[in-house]
């Protein structure tokens, strides 16, 4: 007896009442954790195009590297070439 009396019991407007209230909390929570989504992948977003930015500057560096070492070998070999024809003359003139 004491429990059926001390119960309060609610009427339709204030339950429709509580039931919008949940649904407005849901959907705070649903809007706060969908911005958080979109501000951490924006921020992931960010650090990988900074990451590939860094990428293609040290290809970039390297490409030029390898290219001045390419025509630094090249110039080596024609200098070779050159000697190497210089000695073969001195020998045939030699015989």
């Amino acid at each position: 007896m004491y429990l059926a009396e001390t119960t309060q019991q609610f009427g339709w407007p204030e339950a429709v009442a509580f039931l919008g209230l949940i649904f407005f909390v849901m959907f705070l929570l649903g809007a706060g954790a969908a911005t958080w989504l979109e501000n951490r992948k924006l921020k992931v977003s960010t650090a990988d195009q900074e990451a590939l930015r860094q990428l293609v500057s040290r290809y970039e560096q390297l490409a030029e590297k390898t290219l001045d070492a390419q025509q630094r070998a090249a110039a080596d070999i024609a200098e070779l070439r050159s000697r190497t024809s210089a000695i073969e003359q001195m020998l045939r003139s030699v015989e």
